[in-house]
């Protein structure tokens, strides 16, 4: 196995306006239906004042990010990388409907011989608001002959 696909340093971006349609469809889609995501009279009666897009799209977000960054490593490349996980995920602020999230990814750190990067994520809102940050591990598993 050769020399590693991405260097520390890559990175790519992505940004989204997090519209109604993205959070009644994550919900459908997975179950949860919690009133913080569905139930707008809940949430108006809450601190919050309205309804908040799920923790997980913002993951989903930090994952669409994480294939940007190596989309350039599929041609030809004797690897494929999978995702073993997210670490150290904290939500720090809300998202609520109409916020234009943006998604860093920056590879972070490279163990050659685990055959493993790491990328270190933030999302911002349209306010410069850090609302969330984590870590992702990819492993670059070999292709069959």
């Amino acid at each position: 196995m050769g020399e590693f696909y991405v260097k520390i340093g890559d990175s790519s971006r992505f940004s989204k306006t997090v519209g109604e349609y993205d959070v009644y469809s994550f919900a459908g889609i997975t179950g949860d239906l919690s009133p913080n995501h569905v139930n707008k009279a809940y949430m108006e009666k809450s601190s919050y004042g309205r309804l908040q897009a799920h923790g997980a799209l913002m993951v989903g977000y930090m994952s669409t990010a994480s294939t940007l960054v190596i989309a350039h490593t599929r041609d030809g490349a004797d690897e494929t990388p999978v995702s073993l996980g997210y670490d150290r995920i904290r939500f720090l602020a809300p998202v609520y409907f109409g916020d234009t999230i943006t998604v860093d990814y920056v590879i972070s750190a490279i163990d050659v011989e685990r055959r493993r990067s790491t990328g270190d994520i933030r999302i911002v809102n349209q306010d410069g608001t850090l609302v969330a940050v984590g870590q992702h591990i990819l492993k670059w598993v070999k292709n069959k002959a």
